[in-house]
């Protein structure tokens, strides 16, 4: 099988070098390219470059048409026509260059001939710094040395190590190596010899030997690093630790460095005949560190080994030094009650000096000096509610497993109660995208008496819930700047308080600022918009704080009619800590308006919030409603300051009153029959010349219009009965009747005739119809009627009204003569009478009361 394997191998490797041989002769089967003085030469130096063809290897025609072309690379650098040509090459560059030299019979084919590389470069320089070492008692001799400058050649280097009786060790190593393991080993028993090294470099143009380095066992022997390192500490306390760890037995000489974890500096410790072990007394408590060792085995010979490996361990704790930081807030309940928050900064590691387990508060009445309220808490800070009446002193303490800290103590005070210590200008400016630089100006009137300083900021979180926390930072009084970076980032919007305090007084002042700003992403939604006395009220919810991109300055609410393509008005709101709702007055009453809002940074403006639609329903203004209300009083009372215009209205509202509204009956006097024997007696007894003479001119002449009417009708028997009639200047049924009028009705007519009873009767009122004293004009239809006899019942003209159930027989006469009543007037109703029928009998010219029934209903026979 062994036989089998190998023949195959020979086999393979014969069949290679055939074809590269074929591949050879292939390249170059029709011509040569020589190189002289050498394919490899020196940075400088001239080379000449043949080509030439092989017999019956150019053009097939004639040898006029051979074309010899020369390429570098891929650059043409030689044109020439013949079976050879030649040229002399300088200024080489360093490295390998390609010549190619090509046939051309034809304008556009080339056939390659041959090429060659010419490699140029530099003799090797000596060899620098060589040095050996051997790693432990039992590891093996390693040289390294400096190449010097790179020859761009194949060179090859050579180790050689010469030691006692003339023995002799050398290596060779490849092209660009600058080290070698000659792999033997010297042993302690051998200190006392001495080596002698040295390295040589060859290549094509030349070679170069390093100077011989001689040295001794202890001089190249580098101990193998320490391992096993562990450490102690005594009765668990950081004042006294050892660090421990194992060596190879000829070391004589220690180092070793530590350092806390988060630092970049050692501290070196250098340590003679340690035999693995050394105490270490300035170690901080409760602190991280690092430990590594080295050796050595002669104080001034040989060389450090290389560092172990890292210990890592954490020192024990110790009592807590230093003073908690402490700041705190007071907010007011009611009058009685107030709320204390109080904020503490965590001890540095250096004064924690452990794990801080708990944080002791202690509220102390000043007056009393007795502790109030003890507290143990975990967290940074603690919130109670005390009495508003007592002055109170606080103190805070923290603990860890070994004891506690001072106790700070603060008295609690108003601290923006004296209006003289706050700062004032104050003002927050970006400093880069995590800073931001707050200054001010000392207090006018103050400045003298402040102790210190106190910035406090926040996120801005005007809603409620959990506040975000609080920070601060102390400032000596000469200070009026600071740069706070502590929690601040970009595009949020921070609440920030300058405090001056002096003594248990105090004066702040604020301002926001943020450390990049851009325009927010959302404008404002809007929740609800609400009318209250013509005005509107709009509520909205506040920007998402990752939405707001920095310190909100302005609010703009925009409102435009529905459907109108006109620019909306805006009014601008200022920021302020809790903003909710803002009023609305320009709005006009049942117009739908479209409402919206958009919030403001220093950066721009941001996109609209919600669209809300709303028509304010409240009343129009007084205005609209009195200026028309007095011009129509105005003009009515003009109007109706004239008799004329008073009467017709009257006859307007009586014609509108229903006639089952009242209960009284038609006056007879405007019966239609009374109209017919009024219309025939006055044509048979008054000539129309006396008509004409004796009319009375009024100054307002008013025509007089009858018609039945079951309303506004004076009941005159239910009055006759009266001792009394009613006095001048006052109508029937309390209706004032003016003088005016009353001398009107009774101008054009002379005294009425009186007629009486022999005893005294009651008045026929109705007899004046149909016996009308011939003087009467018609202008005088309600002249006073004659006086008749109670018992006396005309069986001629009228009738008696029919709601009259009782006429005594014997009255007192009538002393004097009743006033005139007033006329009678057309009625315009509109509704039926039920009442009064008319009459589908005839008598002749005389209705005589034997034939007539009357009753309140009705007229019936």
């Amino acid at each position: 099988m062994a036989r089998t394997v190998r023949a195959c191998s020979l086999a393979f490797t014969f069949l290679v070098m055939l074809l590269l041989v074929k591949a050879k002769i292939d390249v170059c089967r029709r011509g040569d390219v020589t190189v002289k003085p050498s394919h490899v030469i020196s940075l400088g130096s001239a080379v000449s470059i043949s080509c030439s063809l092989k017999p019956k290897q150019g053009c097939p025609r004639h040898s006029s048409f051979n074309k010899l072309i020369l390429y570098k690379f891929y650059q043409r650098i030689l044109l020439q026509h013949g079976h050879s040509l030649r040229l002399q090459v300088s200024d080489l560059p360093l490295g390998t260059t390609l010549f190619v030299c090509k046939l051309s019979c034809s304008s556009s084919e080339e056939i390659r001939i041959c090429g060659a590389e010419i490699s140029v470069g530099v003799v090797p320089e000596q060899p620098q710094n060589l040095s050996c070492t051997q790693k432990g008692e039992h590891g093996t001799v390693a040289c390294t040395w400096d190449r010097g400058r790179d020859t761009h050649l194949y060179t090859a280097y050579t180790l050689q190590l010469n030691g006692p009786k003339n023995s002799t060790w050398q290596k060779r190593c490849n092209d660009y190596c600058d080290h070698l393991d000659l792999g033997i080993n010297l042993i302690p028993e051998s200190s006392e010899f001495s080596y002698t090294a040295k390295v040589i470099a060859v290549n094509s143009l030349g070679s170069a030997s390093s100077f011989p380095t001689t040295f001794t066992f202890l001089d190249i022997v580098r101990p193998l690093p320490p391992w096993d390192i562990r450490i102690e500490f005594v009765n668990a306390s950081v004042s006294r630790c050892t660090l421990w760890w194992r060596d190879e037995g000829m070391v004589l000489l220690n180092r070793l460095r530590y350092r806390p974890s988060n630092d970049s500096s050692w501290n070196m410790v250098n340590a003679t005949n340690a035999k693995g072990r050394h105490d270490l007394l300035d170690l901080e408590p409760f602190t991280e560190y690092e430990f590594q060792v080295s050796s050595k085995l002669h104080l001034y010979k040989g060389s450090w080994s290389d560092w172990s490996e890292s210990l890592r361990t954490q020192t024990p704790e110790e009592e807590p030094t230093g003073t908690l930081d402490v700041w705190y807030m007071k907010q007011n309940i009611d009058y009685s009650k107030q709320q204390i928050s109080l904020f503490w900064k965590n001890l540095s590691v250096s004064e924690a000096r452990g794990k801080i387990l708990h944080y002791q508060v202690t509220l102390l009445d000043m007056a009393g000096e007795k502790p109030t309220l003890q507290n143990t808490t975990e967290h940074t800070s603690w919130t109670w509610v005390i009495p508003r009446t007592e002055n109170w002193t606080v103190a805070v303490s923290a603990a860890n497993s070994k004891g506690s800290s001072l106790p700070t103590r603060i008295n609690i005070t108003d601290l923006c109660g004296a209006g003289l210590l706050a700062p004032g200008q104050v003002s927050a400016n970006s400093e880069g995208t995590d800073n931001i630089m707050v200054m001010w100006e000392p207090p006018a009137k103050a400045a003298s008496t402040v102790q210190e300083y106190v910035v406090e900021w926040r996120k801005l979180h005007p809603g409620g819930g959990i506040q975000p926390p609080l920070n601060w930072l102390r400032t000596p009084p000469y200070n009026v700047s600071t740069l706070i970076s502590e929690n601040i980032k970009p595009y949020i919007c921070y609440e920030i308080r300058v405090h001056a305090l002096s003594g248990d007084q105090g004066g702040c002042s604020s301002i926001r600022g943020n450390s990049k700003h851009k325009a927010p992403l959302s404008g404002p939604h809007i929740n609800a918009i609400t009318e209250e006395n013509g005005s509107i009220l709009i509520s909205w919810s506040e920007i998402p704080a990752r939405e707001q991109m920095g310190c909100i300055l302005h609010y703009r609410i925009y409102w435009k009619e529905q459907d109108s393509h006109s620019q909306p008005r805006l009014c601008e709101i200022p920021y302020r800590v809790s903003p909710n709702s803002h009023p609305v007055n320009s709005l006009q009453p049942r117009v739908r308006y479209v409402l919206w809002m958009t919030a403001l940074t220093a950066a721009g403006e941001s996109p609209r919030g919600n669209e809300k639609e709303f028509c304010l329903q409240g009343k129009a203004s007084w205005s609209t409603f009195m200026v028309p209300s007095i011009c129509t009083a105005v003009i009515v009372l003009g109007i109706f300051s004239r008799r004329y215009s008073r009467q017709k209205l009257s006859v307007l509202l009586s014609g509108l009153r229903p006639q089952w509204c009242s209960r009284q009956i038609p006056d007879p006097a405007n019966s239609t029959w009374a109209k017919k024997h009024l219309i025939e007696e006055e044509r048979m007894q008054l000539p129309l010349d006396r008509i004409l003479t004796d009319w009375p001119t009024p100054k307002e002449p008013e025509p007089l219009v009858i018609s039945e009417v079951l309303h506004q009708v004076t009941p005159a028997f239910r009055h006759l009965v009266h001792p009394n009639w009613p006095e001048k200047g006052k109508g029937v049924q309390g209706h004032y009747t003016s003088e005016e009028d009353t001398a009107y009705s009774a101008s054009g007519a002379p005294p009425p005739r009186a007629l009486m009873a022999e005893t005294g009767q009651l008045v026929d009122l109705y007899k004046v119809l149909g016996s009308r004293d011939p003087d009467s004009k018609p202008g005088n239809p309600a002249s006073p009627s004659p006086v008749l006899p109670v018992d006396y019942l005309p069986t001629h003209e009228g009738y008696l009204p029919s709601n009259v159930d009782y006429l005594p027989s014997h009255e007192a006469p009538v002393t004097e003569p009743p006033e005139e009543l007033e006329p009678q007037h057309i009625s315009l109703s509109v509704f039926p009478s039920s009442s009064l029928h008319p009459l589908t009998f005839s008598c002749g010219e005389k209705l005589t009361l034997d034939r007539l029934k009357m009753g309140c209903g009705s007229l019936m026979l």
